[in-house]
């Protein structure tokens, strides 16, 4: 009976040195803020490698992104996304959020009507001036944090989008 405790005993400390473990309980650089937009989703991630983030940062994802985050149109989820971003910062120490809007967005086509962003410049004007209100109210809340935005094309192409 002994052994068998010993044995549970070292397998439950195996499992909390996994690298893994290591990782999860450590410090992330940035907390991710991107569409759910399922033709994104690895686009994404190569983006967030691309800048050395790779398993160093928190993700939460809205429809819209920015949009999601500030939008009467998407009120209920506001409160979830400011909540993440308080565990982040709680829990790993975020210092910069990182969002990522793209191109061809259906969330910006319901809140705004598919006329707001219908030609590649209204498009980035309007995702523009969304992320820069959302830097806004990031920063209000957090002053600390630093706020980067990129508007991603379909092809997984990026635009950095001056925030400040």
């Amino acid at each position: 009976m002994k052994l068998a405790a010993v044995g549970v005993g070292a397998g439950l400390a195996a499992t909390t040195t996994a690298p893994g473990a290591a990782r999860a309980s450590g410090k992330a650089k940035a907390l991710m803020l991107s569409c759910m937009d399922y033709r994104l989703v690895d686009d994404f991630v190569r983006f967030m490698d691309a800048h050395d983030l790779h398993d160093a940062y928190d993700h939460v994802v809205l429809a819209g992104a920015s949009l999601g985050a500030i939008s009467d149109r998407f009120a209920a989820w506001h409160g979830t996304f400011w909540a993440h971003l308080d565990v982040a910062i709680q829990l790993h120490q975020v210092e910069e959020v990182i969002v990522l809007d793209h191109r061809d967005c259906g969330a910006y086509k319901l809140a705004l009507g598919a006329e707001a962003v219908d030609t590649p410049e209204k498009e980035m004007q309007v995702h523009s001036e969304t992320m820069r209100a959302f830097a806004a109210a990031v920063r209000e809340k957090h002053p600390t944090l630093a706020v980067r935005g990129w508007l991603m094309a379909l092809d997984g192409s990026t635009e950095e989008v001056p925030l400040s």
